[in-house]
């Protein structure tokens, strides 16, 4: 069974120049849920002023469904993010640092170094605050600036972040630099090194457009667990030319195809797709409604 994380909702919106109301926000994660959708990455806790779009997490949380089964995610940067979302129903924090020196510094003014030792330590407080904990790890398939991000660089972040207390590890190719060969061997020495102990998954966007044939490699090296976006809306406020994300309905479409099960239905995704093209209003990057 493929587990899906819908992140339409906020990495799909965030770098969007149109305003997206909260009863719109809402009315998304519901036809999600209707779709089968069992965990949404709804909300970012991040500054209003450097992402408008996600200034309205708190209203979001508080309005969405509560649906059994269906786990809301959040995205938290730094303690700050991290105090705020304890103030909310969250299930999960998607506690998100990138992996490469330039790119951090940059966007946070933080060496990788600095910013794991502030996120340890929120990784630690949210976990006694009962909450489960999911670390990200950004530019995990290199960086727009620096280039290729060394595997052990990958592993001693994920390794910190597990002994914080993190139970998932999701590696994150910010940019869509991945190719299918680099992710089986990335996958495979993470599964070397940490067998068990985590739950991998995998995020991909679609910038050069291997981001279908991506997670089809992540799925052949044993990696269940995907990040897509519906319609494949998606990008980087922070990332330069980072478009959208691997499109929802495009790889349920594409393990359906296979036999492979998902838990959605996919006449209801498109139809979410299509509906998300109007409120956009402008053509969207999924495939399949295009059929």
């Amino acid at each position: 069974m493929i587990q899906i994380c819908e992140v339409g909702p906020r990495d799909g919106l965030q770098n969007e120049k149109k305003l997206i109301s909260t009863d719109d926000k809402v009315q998304l994660i519901a036809k999600l849920i209707d779709a089968g959708i069992k965990k949404i990455e709804a909300v970012s806790f991040v500054n209003p002023k450097v992402v408008p779009q996600m200034a309205d997490a708190e209203e979001v949380l508080m309005r969405v469904p509560r649906v059994d089964g269906v786990e809301y995610a959040g995205l938290v940067l730094n303690y700050s993010g991290m105090k705020r979302a304890l103030e909310t129903e969250l299930n999960t924090f998607h506690i998100v640092t990138a992996t490469s020196d330039e790119f951090n510094l940059k966007n946070a003014r933080k060496t990788v170094e600095q910013n794991v030792d502030e996120l340890v330590k929120v990784i630690a407080e949210s976990t006694q605050a009962k909450k489960k904990v999911s670390g990200v790890l950004g530019t995990a398939f290199g960086c727009p600036f620096s280039g290729e991000v060394p595997v052990s660089r990958l592993l001693e972040v994920a390794e910190a972040f597990v002994k914080a207390g993190a139970s998932e590890i999701t590696l994150a190719d910010t940019t869509g630099l991945a190719n299918p060969l680099q992710v089986q061997e990335t996958v495979k020495k993470f599964q070397e090194n940490f067998r068990d102990e985590i739950h991998l998954g995998l995020h991909f966007h679609n910038t050069r457009g291997l981001g279908i044939a991506n997670v089809l490699a992540g799925y052949q090296a044993g990696i269940r667990r995907f990040d897509s976006s519906i319609a494949g809306l998606g990008g980087c406020p922070f990332a330069p030319k980072a478009v959208g994300n691997v499109c929802t309905e495009d790889i349920v479409n594409m393990f359906h195809e296979m036999k492979v099960e998902t838990g959605t239905n996919l006449d209801k995704l498109i139809s979410t797709a299509e509906w998300m093209e109007k409120l956009m209003e402008k053509p969207l990057d999924g495939m399949v409604m295009k059929i």
